[in-house]
């Protein structure tokens, strides 16, 4: 990488199901192995896009991904302390996170990132992912891939299209 850009974290990294299925709904999938090496999903995560998302964006990716590890959450009373608020693939990636002290958890909902944020965690979403990627050089432009992005059932306010705009030195 030459010496304006910066070396983004290579581990651990956990990702919870939102930034694996909008990635490749929108075909960037590959921006998680080229800014990450290696992510870590948990079982939760998995069954959720795999298993009953078969068919559907990030299924097929996310399975022959052979970067992508699944892994057993070990500290089940904190999941299910979380699930109170949060489904299974959100309070596993928080708790997993946790337990490999993650350099990141790649999560988009706002509840599970309040809760992330509370323990300490250090976050991203999907349009942070894309910040990551255009600051590493690997996409040019994050505007194009914004605008696709709400072509897709993701939600996106104006508000914050805007913020990531300005922060992606594009406005």
């Amino acid at each position: 990488m030459n010496g304006n850009k910066k070396e983004p974290p290579h581990s651990p990294v956990v990702s919870n199901s939102g930034p694996l299925i909008a990635l490749a709904t929108i075909g960037k999938f590959d921006l998680l192995k080229n800014l990450f090496g290696q992510v870590y999903i948990p079982q939760a995560v998995y069954d959720e896009v795999v298993v009953y998302g078969e068919g559907e964006p990030g299924a097929e990716e996310t399975e022959k991904a052979e970067w992508i590890e699944t892994l057993q959450v070990e500290d089940r009373l904190a999941v299910n302390l979380l699930r109170e608020e949060m489904d299974a693939g959100e309070s596993e990636a928080i708790v997993l996170a946790q337990e490999l002290n993650a350099a990141y958890v790649l999560i988009d909902e706002a509840v599970a990132r309040r809760k992330a944020r509370l323990i300490g965690l250090r976050m991203t979403g999907t349009l942070g992912i894309l910040l990551m990627a255009k600051e590493a050089g690997l996409i040019p432009a994050v505007r194009p891939v914004l605008d696709e992005l709400r072509q897709t059932d993701f939600r996106i306010s104006s508000r914050v299209y805007r913020e990531i705009l300005v922060k992606a030195g594009e406005v």
